[in-house]
């Protein structure tokens, strides 16, 4: 099984997969390839066919999204999603949430472990984001977050998907208080994060449109 992803200072997407994956269990190959930079797209589309990261191959299988691939995942470890039926659905749907919304943060918040911009990017749009996920995060932890550190307990891909806001979060700035804060204190500490987050400050490629605030 092979994973293909994109610089890890910026992909916020390859990092939800890879800690998909991580989490699952299953032995991959990690290959990462720089995007924006010539041959990087005709590299990507020698394993993603929509030309993007990241792609989970699976001895010739392509799984590309990221949202697909913590399900294909989770077909081979149910655990990637809680066992009880509420609190599955109730994960399930907050990851389509992330999946699909919070369109302002992204935008004025880019994910760059690299930099320290706190205080920069907090527009109106930006802030109600903010306080939608830190109420997803309060809501997650005080109904199913009991038995662990994590948004159902245990890790899960919910954390995977919420866990490039959390890198955004402290390259930003933004320290939520109560449960959500030590959801976000927790994160930021897991052995994976801090194995991703060494290896993007490794890195020395620059995506300057991704370099927001200089």
């Amino acid at each position: 099984m092979k994973l293909i992803i994109g610089n890890k200072n910026y992909s916020s997407w390859s990092l939800r997969a890879w800690l998909a994956a991580r989490a699952s269990g299953v032995a991959f190959e990690e290959i990462r390839i720089p995007l924006f930079i010539p041959g990087s797209r005709e590299r990507i589309l020698a394993h993603s066919p929509s030309g993007k990261v990241p792609c989970l191959n699976d001895h010739g299988l392509a799984v590309w999204d990221s949202l697909a691939i913590c399900e294909y995942l989770a077909e081979r470890t149910p655990a990637l999603w809680p066992a009880d039926r509420a609190a599955r659905a109730v994960a399930r749907s907050v990851s389509a949430e992330m999946h699909s919304g919070f369109v302002a943060l992204r935008q004025h918040m880019s994910m760059n472990i690299r930099k320290d911009y706190a205080g920069k990017g907090r527009t109106p749009e930006v802030e109600a984001d903010i306080a939608r996920i830190t109420a997803i995060w309060n809501d997650c932890r005080a109904r199913f977050g009991a038995g662990g550190a994590y948004l159902f307990g245990a890790f899960t891909a919910a954390d995977a998907m919420y866990a490039p806001v959390c890198f955004r979060f402290k390259t930003y700035g933004v320290k939520p208080e109560g449960a959500a804060g030590a959801y976000l204190a927790a994160m930021l500490e897991h052995p994976w994060m801090r194995e991703w987050e060494a290896a993007a400050l490794a890195e020395t490629e620059s995506i300057p449109a991704e370099d927001l605030y200089g």
